[in-house]
């Protein structure tokens, strides 16, 4: 027999806030929905490790939903119409989508941003080298790394070199089961007296993540460089390239292993980069679902936020206000800036952007009850930044009250909080360069364990339940 609740426990249901774990308020066949939708994310996942895989896939799966160029649109002259899709990629590492909606695009539009970087090592501009009979790659990290994790672990190569021709050669070395991996060493604990004496941060060096690329030399002896000269000939007779091609080159180092379910129950997913490609994701699948919306439905998906959003790619430039200008200009014949100033005014948008769980190792550094947890839904986050909220957007009340009453309304469970204890660190997304163009945001993501390691944790329900916000904001 159930026991009967007192005043004060009905007073406190009644009054106080409580964050769900979802696994526990939804049906078996949400559940399913959520694990057959995350055997797509880990697929892409795996075929998009860096920004212009992400940026390529986009392009594709976009044209098979009947987007179209903006840009070949613009060069036909042809006005934009309610349900019309459209994108944009820009230098090959960002993507824009938008369907158009009802309203004319100066009554605003809405906006769900991420991005599609994400930490790793970059090849330098002459990185090979020979040195006791082993050919290495010279690299400089991207973006806030713990250089530790990075070692002794099995790596990828992935990018483009641009040949003396120009020509544009695409590399991926170490995903096929039977292409070579790559590694960077560690010293054994035997011999490590010296090194384990340091701080976290010097035991590795970032002069010291030198990629291990290979140890056959060249049978010449008049070659003072041999193991060195084998590989430029090897690399010469598969892609064609000398030397000099590696300074007009981005090649990214990534972990070569595939995104995993993790735990017992699969409830998990384990991969590389879902900081902040989970968000990337679940952004562009319910922007591909889009009908006829009221108001004008953007997906953004910007490079460069790991290193401050910087660049013609990142959310610092004018990608998104170009963009917009486009679709005012395309929607009337009498444009005018105001016209796309008064759209910027009364646009809305979520920074689609993961923010820290919290993990039972490491429970010291948060502030449980201003904390996100994995398996309670899509994290709200007013405010980021570090030590006083510095660098960080701050979401006004009634911009935040709108969302929890859009959240409520259909259903989706969300939970808030910051990123650690105040002072204890923290953190910024794109959301204040938006915010500067006069747009309303609020940063709005899934939890995330592991956070910028090599092998990221996120909830399977946390990304089904991410996606669906993401779709019931675009509709509503």
């Amino acid at each position: 027999m159930e026991e009967k609740k007192t005043e004060g426990q009905k007073l406190y249901e009644k009054l106080a806030f409580k964050s769900k774990n979802i696994w526990e308020h939804v049906s078996e066949e949400y559940k399913n929905e959520a694990f057959k939708f995350c055997e797509g994310y880990k697929n892409f996942l795996d075929e998009a490790k860096t920004e212009r895989e992400f940026a390529e896939k986009t392009r594709l799966l976009a044209e098979e939903k009947g987007f179209v160029s903006l840009d070949e649109i613009i060069k036909s002259n042809t006005k934009l119409k309610a349900g019309m899709k459209v994108y944009r990629i820009s230098k090959n590492k960002t993507a824009i989508l938008s369907v158009i909606g009802k309203r004319q695009v100066s009554y605003g539009v809405k906006i769900v941003g991420a991005h599609i970087d994400s930490p790793r090592l970059d090849l330098k501009p002459t990185p090979l080298y020979e040195d006791t009979d082993m050919a290495l790659l010279k690299t400089h990290y991207y973006g806030g790394i713990k250089k530790y994790q990075w070692v002794a672990i099995p790596l990828a190569l992935h990018g483009v070199i641009v040949k003396g021709d120009g020509s544009i050669i695409n590399v991926k070395i170490g995903e096929d089961e039977n292409d070579p991996v790559f590694t960077i060493t560690d010293i054994l604990p035997h011999l490590a007296a010296d090194q384990m004496q340091k701080k976290m941060s010097e035991g590795i060096t970032g002069e010291g993540l030198n990629v291990l690329f290979g140890s056959i030399p060249y049978c010449d002896e008049k070659v003072k460089e041999k193991v060195k000269t084998n590989i430029l000939n090897i690399l010469n007779q598969k892609y064609g390239i000398i030397e000099e091609d590696f300074i007009s080159a981005e090649l990214e180092v990534v972990p070569a292993f595939k995104a995993r379910d993790v735990g017992i129950d699969m409830s998990m997913v384990g991969a590389y980069g879902q900081d902040d490609r989970v968000c990337a994701y679940t952004a562009l699948m319910a922007i591909l679902e889009a009908e006829n919306p009221d108001k004008t439905a953007i997906c953004i998906l910007t490079d460069k936020e790991e290193i401050g959003s910087v660049g013609n790619t990142g959310a610092e430039s004018t990608l998104l206000e170009n963009f917009v200008a486009d679709l005012c200009a395309l929607s009337t014949d009498n444009y005018n800036e105001m016209l796309l100033r008064n759209c910027l005014r009364n646009s809305k948008m979520l920074s689609a952007d993961v923010n820290a769980a919290v993990d039972p190792n490491y429970e010291s550094v948060f502030d449980k009850k201003n904390a996100t947890y994995i398996g309670k839904g899509i994290a709200l986050q007013k405010y980021t930044g570090v030590r006083g909220k510095v660098g960080g957007s701050d979401a006004n009340a009634e911009f935040v009250g709108e969302i929890r009453q859009l959240f409520n309304k259909h259903g989706i469970i969300w939970q808030t909080g910051e990123l650690g204890k105040v002072d204890q660190g923290g953190g910024g997304t794109i959301a204040q360069y938006v915010a500067n163009l006069g747009v309303e945001v609020i940063d709005c993501g899934v939890p995330v364990l592991s956070m910028h390691s090599p092998f990221e944790v996120t909830s399977k329900i946390d990304i089904y339940n991410t996606y669906k916000a993401y779709k019931v904001f675009y509709e509503e």
